[in-house]
């Protein structure tokens, strides 16, 4: 396959990091959000659960799915192939990781903190389904934006050699 200028690969860089960044950005605005306000009212909590939904929906899914395609277009276009450097391996890893684990686990919680504060209120904040929720997403969105900024840093450091090195 043909591969991209030195000038193209610029662009797709800009493309991919700032994807990249967006995704984890936003991460790491849903967890302070998440872990820092606190509603005092129904309508607050629904609204600071309904701002969540919003990041997730319009910044975090098509972040993720640039910095996905970005990524492809990185292995398919340029000389960074698909797992010549262990480094790439491990973005590969936590861009699925997370990707997967976004969809399954962390936007359904998301969207069932929305959907119970929605009907209840602050009642919502003693009913078990909602604790369950909030509590997963603290403590797993500590996990994803740890693993992004992982991801990151890697990406500029790029720490390992070769798979093939000596």
């Amino acid at each position: 396959m043909k591969k991209l200028t030195p000038y193209g690969q610029k662009w797709l860089k800009a493309f991919h990091l700032f994807f990249c960044g967006s995704w984890a950005g936003a991460a790491i605005c849903l967890v302070l959000l998440t872990w820092f306000l606190r509603a005092s009212d129904g309508m607050e909590l629904y609204g600071i659960d309904l701002s969540k939904k919003f990041i997730d929906d319009y910044i975090i899914i098509p972040a993720a799915i640039g910095a996905l395609l970005t990524g492809l277009l990185y292995s398919l276009l340029t000389n960074w192939d698909w797992f010549r450097h262990n480094w790439i391996i491990v973005k590969w890893c936590i861009t699925l990781f997370g990707i997967i684990f976004g969809t399954f686990w962390l936007g359904p919680w998301l969207n069932t903190l929305l959907a119970i504060s929605a009907k209840e209120g602050l009642v919502a904040l003693s009913n078990p389904a909602y604790i369950h929720a909030k509590t997963m997403n603290q403590w797993c969105g500590i996990i994803q934006v740890a693993t992004l900024v992982f991801a990151l840093f890697i990406s500029a450091l790029k720490p390992w050699r070769g798979k093939n090195s000596a």
